[in-house]
């Protein structure tokens, strides 16, 4: 008989996904504006291209979130916990492995400031939640971002067996995991690890 699964999926608001972008989506409306401004040589006709251009640009990431959340899942199980995405990435941490639940943070853009040098400079920051941190498994995708990698490479590796620290974010799926279904897993297979305050 085939161990019991249990399946989650984001539990959460488009509004959450896309407030790291809005340093960058402010800064991509005002050059979007000027350009308009200069193009159509109204104030209000830039104001309107600003408008539409960032409209695009939202909708963008509407998509990129809605994809997202489709091919978005953790699985809990006997064994262990098993987080994959619609990138292909995959996570897998067994129980006896989890160390602790702590603050992961989750980048989906690279760090670097985008601007003109000595003008303004912004960049699209990190998401934090709550999750299980310790020695897993993890897949990358053949197609990832040079940054992305080189992040990957700097986590820590356990000197026993190799394995790299890798960290499921549940909060990324459900704010208040600790009080539901994924909090009771934890909860059953390992109780040391709650409770937890964010």
């Amino acid at each position: 008989m085939r161990a019991p699964v249990q399946e989650f999926r984001v539990n959460r608001d488009f509004g959450r996904f896309v407030l790291p972008f809005v340093a960058l989506l402010v800064m991509f409306f005002l050059v979007t504006m000027l350009l308009g401004g200069i193009f159509t040589t109204t104030a209000i006709g830039g104001v309107l291209v600003g408008l539409a251009a960032t409209a695009v640009l939202v909708l963008v990431l509407k998509v990129k979130y809605d994809r997202m959340v489709a091919g978005t899942v953790v699985r809990f199980s006997p064994s262990g916990v098993e987080l994959e995405d619609a990138l292909g990435f995959r996570v897998s941490l067994a129980w006896p492995d989890i160390t602790r639940v702590g603050r992961v943070e989750t980048r989906m853009a690279s760090p670097r400031k985008v601007g003109r040098p000595g003008g303004m400079r912004v960049r699209a920051g990190a998401t934090e939640a709550l999750g299980l941190i310790g020695w897993g498994e993890r897949v990358v995708p053949r197609r990832v971002p040079g940054w992305m990698r080189a992040r990957l490479a700097e986590a820590p590796v356990d000197p026993r067996t190799g394995r790299p620290q890798v960290a499921i974010p549940l909060g990324e799926l459900d704010p208040a995991w600790q009080e539901g279904e994924m909090g009771a897993w934890v909860a059953r297979h390992r109780p040391d690890l709650l409770p937890v305050s964010a």
